[in-house]
């Protein structure tokens, strides 16, 4: 698609995802700045994502490590350009993960935590990552146990213990609820996170875990209702992904 046209399509996305922002944020009682739209810019080529960005957008999600390195290196040439790891990281890639990320929303084991504190650089600031939380006791999904009292309790450890690793800063919980035809019926889903957050504030202090990284291109709009400070939208906001044999 020529720039021009392409520049077009996505600001028009963009203000039309802003727009649903700015409805649900006020809806929650919040101002739509304290929601982050979060671009999912996995298999989406170069000129997309410098489309977007000369529309404003600057918070980028990547779920495979090699491939967003090369779009990391690719944009070096715009320093205010921020990106994020949404996908699972294989402790194998836990080291470039931790050398070149803003946030990770997938913190899905201490041994994780523990590697990625190791390997942030010391002149970096500590990276910020989300605990990922299975809300939904979905056998597909990895994550932390949270979707009971039970769990609530076993996390506190866990929570604790990333809190003291000196490295990583610990924001807030993940979670993606199971895939339903009418966005409201995650409702119920992104309330049990929020009430997860809740409690682990009252057990941790330190002002930590006061963000929510939570509703994708379908159900975004609930997810702000509910809390939720961070969303991450693909398709509809840059198109398309383009998918290589």
């Amino acid at each position: 698609m020529e720039s021009k046209l392409l520049e077009a399509k996505i600001g028009s996305n963009l203000a039309e995802i802003q727009a649903i922002v700015k409805r649900a944020a006020r809806i929650s009682r919040r101002v739509p700045d304290d929601v982050t739209i979060l671009a999912i810019s996995k298999r989406q080529p170069n000129e997309v994502i410098e489309a977007a960005y000369r529309c404003g957008q600057r918070a980028f999600g990547e779920s495979y490590v090699q491939e967003a390195l090369e779009k990391i290196d690719y944009f070096k040439k715009f320093d205010d350009i921020r990106w994020d790891m949404v996908g699972h990281i294989q402790s194998r890639k836990a080291r470039q993960v931790a050398e070149n990320f803003h946030t990770v929303h997938s913190l899905d084991s201490i041994k994780l935590a523990g590697l990625l504190d190791k390997h942030r650089p010391d002149e970096m600031p500590p990276l910020e990552v989300f605990l990922e939380v299975n809300i939904g006791e979905e056998s597909s999904k990895i994550g932390f146990q949270g979707s009971n009292e039970k769990d609530r309790q076993a996390l506190l450890p866990a929570v604790r213990q990333i809190i003291a690793m000196k490295k990583l800063k610990l924001v807030g919980l993940m979670a993606m609820p199971p895939l339903f035809p009418n966005p409201e019926q995650s409702r119920p889903y992104f309330q049990k996170l929020r009430q997860l957050q809740d409690f682990l504030k009252n057990q941790v202090a330190d002002g930590r875990l006061n963000q929510l990284s939570a509703g994708t291109s379908s159900d975004f709009e609930i997810a702000i209702e509910e809390g939720s400070t961070t969303v991450r939208i693909g398709e509809r906001l840059l198109g398309p992904r383009v998918y290589q044999d």
